[in-house]
């Protein structure tokens, strides 16, 4: 955990340190999320400038270099004479500031900028460092520039975001200031800060990257650890509502499969139900023979989500390690080799977050089925009331909160469908195959709260599912689950709105704090 001083504040003493090295999920989210100060590490901000002069001293050579003397994508063979090169950087800026949509959230924005200020410690995008101490600066003082969530094809970066973003350090545009939305000029003003002036490659080294749905999919992966461990925490509590039997769950049926997801999920739900009471209960003369798919396969569809989530977030955490955009400057001794190349292609992003979307829907639906089941009261073996209401036909219980769960699993399959696989040109054509991954990002961001929903339902129902198995008790981990449940949402002792219900659920959820219940 992040430290904090004796207000609660972030603790100024741990700043985070860009130094080139790669960042973790974890510390996007306690900057984004958290406001954890940052810093330029001195000798990051040597190797910056050593860069930039090497920079200089190749421009002085008068050759032909794309982006910083030439112009941009299908206007790469225009020469730009050098007079005009620092314009041609702010107009750069200018013109690809062209997104649209509602503004991304604030956290979403300091995840970009600390991304992208990370990308540029590591001395191949050839700033100055004066740049990257600007964005420094501008987190610590809670600037943050306003940036529409759609525009980028996610292929040459993700242009009109990062270009909104870089507006805010020309003092341009709007920014966010203590929750006030305001000219970015202001917001820099009233913390004493100066906008910058962009010389020869930076307004193309602030645009030409993959910051945007990095910073999102950092911020979603994160949340769907949480969720996953709570999927799992969910399943265990439903076995014991719903009167299953934990026989599935045998560590010699998954070490025969051999899929490390599905061996951890079965041990991890195995654990929850230790001690369980409720399982003994039905252990002898049970007539049932298999519990249906969504108990008895929760192992391999839950674990199967935990292994694509997992690569998606090693994808992620990859990233964050990378410098994504174009061209890339390369110190050999004292003198800089340009390369250019296409680091900034969102493809590997793109692909990874498709599939986490994918997964999500598997998670969701699985948990929206066990809701189903113990609703509808069909299993004789189960001494519960349909939709667990105390009066049933007189009262409904839960019966709409599946019809949402039903919802929100409609919308999950449709945002399912692969961003990735869908191609647009621009460019004139020189941008012929765009990876659309700002898509992906914007979906999974969606796909992780609209299933973080799902799986409240779950939780919420199946707490009232427990209390028809009274007074057994079941394993230590779920009546944990329970018991922080019940802290929040008393039991169902008539019919009542299940929404701010299913929210206070959702919040613990997305909190962390039932899956370490």
């Amino acid at each position: 955990m992040m430290q904090r001083d004796s207000h609660g504040r972030p603790d100024a003493a741990n700043p985070l340190v860009l130094d080139g090295s790669p960042l973790t999920i974890h510390q996007v989210v306690e900057v984004a999320r958290h406001r954890r100060p940052v810093r330029l590490a001195p000798p990051a901000r040597t190797a910056i400038a050593t860069a930039r002069a090497a920079l200089e001293r190749r421009m002085s050579s008068g050759e032909a270099m794309y982006g910083i003397n030439t112009g941009f994508g299908s206007l790469s063979r225009v020469r730009v004479a050098d007079v005009d090169l620092d314009a041609l950087q702010v107009n750069l800026v200018r013109s690809h500031a062209s997104g649209v949509g509602d503004p991304a959230e604030q956290e979403v924005v300091r995840g970009m900028m600390v991304i992208l200020a990370a990308s540029l410690a590591r001395a191949h995008s050839a700033v100055r460092p004066e740049l990257v101490e600007l964005m420094v600066s501008m987190l610590n003082a809670g600037v943050h520039p306003v940036v529409p969530t759609r525009g980028s094809v996610g292929a040459s970066g993700d242009l009109a975001p990062l270009a909104h973003l870089a507006l805010g350090f020309l003092g341009e545009g709007e920014a966010h200031l203590g929750g006030q939305r305001m000219s970015a000029r202001d917001a820099l003003g009233a913390v004493n800060l100066q906008p910058v002036t962009l010389h020869a490659k930076e307004g193309l080294a602030l645009i030409n990257g993959t910051h945007y749905m990095c910073s999102i999919g950092a911020l979603a992966l994160h949340d769907a650890d949480a969720l996953l461990r709570t999927a799992m925490l969910a399943t265990a509590l439903s076995i014991d509502a719903c009167r299953a039997t934990d026989s599935f769950l045998d560590p010699r049926i998954h070490a025969a499969r051999n899929q490390p997801g599905q061996k951890a999920v079965a041990a991890a739900i195995l654990e929850q139900l230790a001690g369980s009471e409720v399982l003994k209960a039905h252990e002898e003369n049970d007539p049932r023979v298999q519990d249906p798919y969504s108990f008895r396969c929760s192992p391999q569809v839950l674990g199967a989500a935990v292994d694509c989530i997992g690569w998606a977030r090693s994808v992620v955490e990859r990233e964050l390690g990378g410098v994504t955009d174009n061209p890339l400057l390369f110190m050999e001794g004292s003198e800089a080799e340009i390369v250019s190349g296409g680091n900034f292609h969102g493809m590997p992003l793109a692909l990874a977050l498709d599939a986490a979307k994918v997964a999500l829907v598997a998670v969701a639906g699985i948990s929206e089925r066990r809701t189903f089941w113990i609703l509808a009261a069909n299993d004789p073996q189960n001494p519960v009331r349909p939709y667990l209401a105390n009066d049933p036909g007189a009262q409904s219980g839960y019966m709409i909160a599946q019809y949402a769960a039903a919802a929100c699993c409609n919308e999950l399959q449709v945002l399912a469908h692969p961003a990735s696989a869908h191609n647009v040109t621009t460019s004139a054509g020189i941008e012929d195959y765009n990876s659309m991954g700002a898509t992906s990002a914007n979906h999974l961001r969606a796909a992780v709260r609209l299933a973080t929903d799902v799986v409240a339902i779950e939780v919420l129902v199946m707490c009232e599912g427990l209390e028809y198995q009274r007074p057994l008790r079941s394993g230590s981990g779920v009546e944990a689950l329970h018991a922080a449940v019940r802290r929040e949402v008393p039991r169902l002792a008539g019919d009542r709105t299940p929404a701010p219900d299913i929210a206070a659920v959702a919040r613990l959820i997305a909190a962390g704090a039932l899956a370490g219940a």
